[in-house]
């Protein structure tokens, strides 16, 4: 019989942990993609914070994402996905909520974040300005469209019920706002040859005058108008085809005068940094802007930022007369003070109804 040292007996659990720890180490792959960044061993959890009209898409692009970024770097991807009205996920996001990624529905949002400290990268210096989606703000109707709503003016009209989302806490909704209240500018330009904020203004009290609910989304209020609430819905031309994809019947009423939608996404660094997932969130961010993904995109009806893909499915997407961008407006500084400060044109027109 063998005798071991009393010493050698204590320090033996000790020596077998070193010697399993080693082993693992020597199992342990750390693989490098091609940008030449080392990946972190093990897998990986990516936490995104969406607003909620991406949540069909995302549903065939994080697979998608999953299965490239594995067969690049043999690491392995679990999202754990958050999905909510675009204003109220930014303020999550800002107040605590650990998202590595934030995609939301327009770049003011992005600015809180930003604000809050969680962002400290110049995230517009990518490509398309750090967006990675457009659209633009239409009408949904009735089956048939039985009312022959055709423009803006015709939601002035008594007895149209008309239904959008809240915009303090939908971006979507802030995005038909100043759709509506560019078309009255358009309006007024085309009358006098010049812009004027006070006929817009009542333009826009006129419509908000047969509006019937406010939700707190856009997918809330498109969920409304299923249930039989309303006559018209304002909201994303996305949300529609991706509706009428899925059997539902809507007519899609594009008027003359319209907004431009762009949608952005950044790393969110502070997050990111603690959790260590900084080299596959900016790769999730670069591939949203990839062609597949742009494909994918498109498919559920947002108006892709890739030229190439774009120039592919042009055919699948009206171009209104009268399209403008968030700059006819002043960009979205002036448009936050002129429209949605508290003493800002939609808290007048919500005190005069």
């Amino acid at each position: 019989m063998i005798r071991i040292p009393a010493l050698a007996r204590r320090l033996l659990p000790f020596l077998l942990i070193a010697v399993l720890l080693a082993a693992a180490a020597g199992c342990a792959k750390s693989e490098t993609p091609d940008n030449g960044q080392t990946v972190p061993e093990g897998d990986v959890t990516l936490v995104i914070g969406a607003y909620s009209v991406v949540k069909d898409a995302f549903g065939d692009l994080l697979p998608a994402f999953k299965k490239q970024w594995l067969e690049k770097t043999g690491q392995r991807v679990t999202f754990q996905e958050s999905y909510e009205a675009s204003g109220t996920q930014a303020r999550a996001i800002a107040g605590g909520f650990e998202a590595d990624v934030a995609v939301l529905a327009m770049e003011g949002d992005l600015d809180k974040i930003e604000d809050a400290g969680f962002i400290t990268h110049d995230w517009r210096n990518r490509d398309a300005g750090g967006m990675i989606t457009r659209s633009i703000v239409v009408m949904g109707t009735r089956p048939g469209n039985p009312l022959n709503i055709k423009d803006w003016t015709d939601l002035t009209r008594e007895g149209i019920k008309v239904l959008y989302p809240n915009p303090k806490t939908s971006g979507g909704a802030q995005w038909d706002i100043n759709a509506i209240y560019g078309a009255g500018l358009k309006l007024s330009e085309r009358e006098t040859g010049e812009k004027s904020p006070d006929y817009a203004k009542e333009f826009l009290r006129s419509v908000h005058a047969n509006v019937e609910s406010l939700d707190k989304s856009g997918r809330a209020s498109m969920a409304a108008f299923e249930y039989g609430v309303g006559d018209v819905i304002v909201t994303y031309e996305n949300e529609l085809i991706a509706r009428i994809q899925k059997g539902v019947d809507y007519d899609i009423v594009v008027p003359k005068d319209t907004i431009l939608i762009e949608n952005p996404a950044a790393v969110v660094d502070k997050n990111v940094d603690r959790h260590g997932t900084r080299e596959v969130a900016e790769a999730f961010i670069a591939y949203l802007q990839s062609p597949e993904a742009q494909r994918i995109f498109a498919e559920h009806g947002f108006r892709p930022v890739d030229e190439a893909v774009a120039e592919e499915t042009k055919d699948k997407f009206a171009t209104p007369e009268g399209l403008f961008d968030i700059t006819y407006l002043g960009g979205w500084q002036e448009v936050r003070e002129l429209l949605y400060a508290k003493k800002g044109v939609w808290y007048q027109v919500l005190a005069d109804i």
